[in-house]
C-alpha cells in the first residue's frame, strides 16, 4: 500500500507545481469534467426523485421530491440562485428560497422560515462545491490548495482545500480518474450550542443530463457523522426555461405570522371556588 501511495504522489512531486497551482488545476479539471462552459452557463435545473430524511440514523420521512433551481448570475442578492423544493405527488408541500428569504407555502399562505433554518440553507448553498465552481471561482481572496492524493473507498482521489476571504474552508475530494467531486466537508458554528458542526455531503452516480453536463443522481448529507438527508434522482433536466414565477411568492399570497415570534398570552388564573369544584 505504501508503494501504491508513493506512486500516486510521484507525478505531483515531479511536476514542480506549487500546492496552489496544483489545487487550481484540479478545480479546473473538475469544471471541464462537469461540462466546461456548458456547465458554467447552465441556466436552470429540475431534479425529480425520492427524498429521505433521517434522525439519529433512523428514517423519519420519505417523499416524492421535485427540486427546481435557477441561477441569476447578475443578481444583487447574497445568493445567485433561487430554489423551489416541492414534495408529494401533487407538489403541494412547498419550500421556497427566493435569494433573500425562505418560505413554507401552503393553501393558507406563505409562512417565513425561522432565521436559523434559512441561514443554514444559505451556508450550505454558498459552500456547496457545485455553487462554488459555477459562481465563486472569480471571487477575490478565494484560494485552492492541493492537500495530496488519498485512497477513498478503494479509489484514488485528489484532495483540495478551498478557502475564501473569510477563512471558511471547504475540503473536497475529486476522483483522480474522472476529476468529478465525490465528497465535501466543511464546519460551521451552531448558533445555539456554540459548538462546531461538521457537514459532509457525498455525490455519486453521475450521468449526462444534456449537452455534456454531468450531474450526480445521488446526494447524501451527514451532520456530525449522522445521516440526515438523501435524495435519489430519477430524472434531471437542464435549461428548460423554468419560469421566474416559480421562484416568486404569488401576488395574492398572505404572509403568515411566525408563531415563534408571537408573544406568550398568560392563561387566566382560576378562582378558589373553581379549584374546589375540580377537586
Amino acid at each position: 500500500m505504501r508503494v501504491f501511495i508513493a506512486l500516486l504522489f510521484a507525478p505531483v512531486l515531479l511536476s514542480g507545481d506549487t500546492n496552489l497551482e496544483r489545487g487550481r488545476r484540479v478545480v479546473d479539471q473538475a469544471v471541464a469534467a462537469l461540462g466546461g462552459e456548458k456547465f458554467l452557463s447552465m441556466r436552470d435545473r429540475v431534479e425529480t426523485g425520492r427524498a429521505y430524511s433521517f434522525y439519529r440514523e433512523r428514517m423519519t420521512g420519505l417523499s416524492i421530491a421535485k427540486i427546481y433551481t435557477r441561477y441569476y448570475d447578475n443578481s444583487p442578492d447574497e445568493l445567485k440562485v433561487k430554489e423551489r423544493q416541492t414534495f408529494g405527488k401533487k407538489e403541494d408541500v412547498i419550500t421556497l428560497f427566493d435569494g433573500k428569504a425562505g418560505y413554507q407555502l401552503t393553501y393558507r399562505g406563505a409562512k417565513p422560515l425561522d432565521k436559523q433554518r434559512y441561514e443554514r440553507y444559505v451556508v450550505s448553498t454558498y459552500r456547496n462545491i457545485f455553487y462554488i465552481l459555477r459562481e465563486r471561482l472569480k471571487e477575490p481572496g478565494l484560494i485552492m490548495e492541493f492537500k495530496g492524493t488519498e485512497v477513498f473507498e478503494n479509489a484514488p482521489v485528489d484532495v483540495v482545500d478551498i478557502t475564501d476571504a473569510k477563512d471558511n474552508v471547504i475540503t473536497v475530494m475529486f476522483l483522480t480518474s474522472s476529476h468529478l467531486p465525490i465528497r465535501q466537508v466543511f464546519s460551521r458554528l451552531d448558533p445555539e450550542s456554540k459548538e462546531r458542526v461538521e457537514e459532509v455531503t457525498r455525490f455519486t452516480k453521475y450521468r449526462d443530463v444534456g449537452n455534456g453536463i454531468q450531474w450526480p443522481f445521488n446526494m447524501l448529507r451527514e451532520r456530525n457523522g449522522e445521516k440526515i438527508f438523501e435524495i435519489f434522482a430519477e430524472a434531471v433536466s437542464v435549461n428548460t426555461d423554468v419560469p421566474d414565477s416559480l421562484f416568486q411568492l404569488p401576488g395574492d399570497a398572505k404572509i403568515l405570522e411566525d408563531e415563534s415570534k408571537r408573544p406568550m398570552v398568560p392563561l387566566p388564573s382560576k378562582t378558589k371556588e373553581e379549584l374546589k369544584r375540580e377537586k
